[in-house]
């Protein structure tokens, strides 16, 4: 992990005991209630940055397990620092690269996915954690029916996301281009991360989704062109020429 820029993140990481190590990730499918020693669900959050939607999901939900997905170590820090220091037993963190994810579950072993401020990859539908690409992922770990949540602040990432469900007749639970003036906010969805207080700071609507998805069907991508977002999003690579994209 890449953590040398800070202080006593190494430290943190090796301690915390639901930080999987490298090495020992491949022996993870079908284990995960083991290494929580529990039965309870499983939820994932893919691209978790630093982490502050599994870590406050965890306090609400002691009844699940929560596993925060990133490449980055380096990000991971501020959630297993505050985990770690809170004693938290429902919480871990596994550093992989998500075009990989399905290496690290057994079938059916996840109930749910959160995609939290997900990079829209405007230009490429296999790099968007809500392509058919990555649904084909999920489903070989999802239990049947499962639940996927995505919260993001691009136009782009939320009308490509209704295309894709449109496509493929998979069942919404609820669906918002304003989450903060729609009247559904509770405590789970009230949790802010780094990056959306900043898009909330910038004038920006929330959006959200929660969708279920189905095992059985074949999955087609949406053949559609969709307007590109009108700014770059922090730590992102830069915007094409381009106006649109599928």
């Amino acid at each position: 992990m890449r953590l040398r820029n800070i202080t006593g993140s190494r430290e943190v990481i090796a301690e915390s005991p639901y930080v999987v190590p490298e090495d020992t990730l491949e022996a993870c499918p079908g284990t995960w209630h083991e290494i929580f020693g529990n039965d309870h669900p499983i939820v994932l959050e893919l691209g978790c940055g630093r982490g502050e939607y599994t870590v406050g999901l965890g306090k609400m939900f002691p009844d699940k397990n929560f596993i925060a997905v990133d490449i980055k170590g380096s990000r991971m820090w501020t959630g297993a620092t505050e985990s770690l220091q809170a004693g938290m037993k429902n919480v871990a963190f596994l550093r992989t690269n998500i075009e990989i994810i399905e290496r690290f579950f057994a079938a059916g072993e996840v109930s749910e996915i959160w995609l939290t401020f997900s990079d829209p990859q405007m230009k490429k539908a296999t790099k968007r954690l809500t392509s058919t690409y990555f649904m084909e992922r999920y489903r070989k770990f999802l239990k049947p029916d499962g639940i996927i949540h995505l919260k993001t602040d691009s136009n782009f990432m939320f009308t490509y996301t209704k295309y894709m469900i449109e496509a493929n007749n998979l069942p919404i639970e609820f669906m918002t281009e304003d989450l903060y003036h729609s009247g559904l906010v509770d405590d789970i969805l009230g949790i802010k991360t780094y990056y959306e207080q900043q898009w909330l700071d910038r004038g920006l609507n929330i959006k959200y989704i929660k969708f279920r998805l189905p095992q059985e069907g074949q999955l087609q991508e949406p053949d559609v062109e969709i307007e590109l977002d009108p700014y770059r999003s922090y730590n992102r690579s830069k915007r094409s020429g381009l106006t649109t994209s599928k």
